[in-house]
């Protein structure tokens, strides 16, 4: 651990003692509210060269114009349009960007117009492995499994080059997503597993997501002021003991490959573009219907999790005994998992049997966990926030609220963007959803594209309400 702590300025420890930025104090990180255009409580100095415990404190969180500007578009979305959401790097053309959409270079010379010399942090989704996707059709990337060498060369050598240009700007700060989905897909649905798929299975046997995931790692940790944070998964992918502790350990093996340490990782992002409650209220783990426990329930299933927060602190646990220092930070992604509005429960079911008493009071509403498509009576979840709770380091909106996560029907497109049955509304499922019908919403354009109707859903259904 000893040699964790003196690894280059991305070590967490390093900054420990002295993690208190201007006049920001720990009882006002703990206190602070929902963000916007105001932003997290701002610190009085820029002068900060060595990372932070937690970026989050004391900065406000960079306003994506481009997705502001269709929030504020639609009836009541300006109420949220200020609201700091991740910027999805999906493919290499993204990096420079074009008439629709914002480069990584335009981003960061805005953020700083937006910062007026005050901490601001910029989120990014860095979503380009060779592979990508390897479970799933709707976001299928633009390189074939073999093309390590491109991912490296092409996607992360530009991003890492122009954020470099940018290090010595002491009030930014870059929060990386890395690779969503990736490395959980090495451990569930591999060969052994009644989910496996042969492309999961191609892209375990060459390695290149573990040696994307650590090239990527090394290249964006040694930048003084990016803060990196990789995917890992939410509770019902991940929750069983059969796939928790593997997973940490997958995401060791890659924290260790291709240059990287585990210094390179400043923390974990559960629920990314996901709909997994934040906490389920109404009835615990430990309950029991007629004698049968909440586990057996159908919707549980047996998992050792019923919500994000309770997962998030135990995959840190998972990650600190695979190796990961002690104080290894999370995020949670409340951006769609509000499951507010008229159909919210206020208790527990009936105890007539158990899957009557969860299915009555859980929050979550889907169909099944499994589910993961532009999910019909979703809402907005809890506002951006810092230190929300313990070990968590912010409550964020990475995947920007109104964006699809996949076509409903086959759409041809120039971003390799493929079409999954579990985007289709008539679609009755999977191994991976237990054979249950998709839960998707209709007529939604391929991922990342605006959807009207979504966004209108959320806002109808936002828990806590938008005012």
């Amino acid at each position: 651990m000893k040699q964790l702590a003196d690894r280059h300025r991305g070590s967490r420890r390093n900054s420990r003692a002295g993690r208190l930025i201007g006049t920001v104090t720990t009882a006002l990180a703990l206190t602070l509210g929902p963000l916007g255009a105001a932003g997290f409580a701002q610190e009085s100095g820029s002068d900060v060269q060595a990372k932070l415990d937690n970026p989050y404190e004391g900065a406000q969180l960079y306003v994506n114009p481009d997705w502001s500007a269709k929030a504020a578009a639609e009836p009541g979305g300006d109420a949220v349009a200020d609201e700091g959401t991740g910027v999805w790097l999906d493919r290499i053309a993204a990096i420079e960007g074009n008439a629709e959409a914002m480069g990584l270079r335009e981003h960061l010379d805005t953020a700083l117009q937006q910062a007026d010399g005050k901490p601001i942090a910029v989120q990014l989704v860095i979503y380009d492995l060779p592979g990508r996707d390897c479970a799933a059709l709707a976001s299928n990337g633009e390189l074939e499994p073999e093309e390590i060498g491109r991912y490296k060369n092409d996607y992360i050598n530009p991003i890492r080059d122009i954020l470099r240009e940018y290090s010595s700007r002491s009030n930014l700060r870059v929060v990386t997503t890395i690779e969503p989905d990736s490395l959980p897909n090495l451990v569930t649905n591999t060969s052994g597993r009644p989910t496996a798929t042969p492309e999961c299975d191609e892209m375990k046997r060459n390695g290149n997501y573990v040696e994307g995931v650590g090239y990527a790692l090394a290249q964006l940790g040694a930048i003084d002021n990016v803060y990196n944070y990789v995917d890992a998964g939410h509770h019902g992918w991940l929750g069983w003991d059969s796939n928790l502790q593997p997973a940490a350990d997958v995401m060791f093996d890659a924290a260790n490959a291709a240059g990287a340490t585990p210094a390179d990782v400043h923390g974990f992002i559960v629920n990314t573009a996901n709909y997994s409650a934040l906490k389920e209220e109404n009835f615990s783990l430990t309950d029991s219907v007629n004698g049968q426990p909440v586990r057996q329930s159908k919707w549980v299933d047996w998992n050792q999790y019923l919500d994000e927060l309770s997962f998030a602190q135990g995959f840190r646990q998972a990650a600190v005994s695979a190796g990961f220092p002690s104080d290894i930070g999370m995020l949670i992604d409340t951006s769609r998992n509000g499951w507010g509005g008229s159909e919210r429960p206020t208790g527990p079911g009936p105890r007539t049997s158990v899957d009557a008493y969860v299915d009555g009071g859980r929050y979550d509403r889907r169909i099944h966990l499994g589910n993961w498509c532009n999910q019909a009576g979703a809402g907005l979840g809890e506002r951006p926030q810092a230190s929300p709770a313990a070990g968590i380091d912010a409550y964020v909106w990475m995947k920007p609220p109104g964006e699809s996560d996949g076509s409903s029907t086959e759409i041809p497109n120039d971003e390799d963007k493929g079409f999954d049955r579990m985007c289709d509304p008539t679609y009755q499922g999977n191994a991976r959803n237990g054979y249950n019908p998709s839960g998707a919403l209709p007529d939604a354009p391929i991922s990342g594209k605006w959807f009207p109707a979504q966004f209108q859903q959320l806002l109808k259904n936002a828990h806590p309400p938008v005012s």
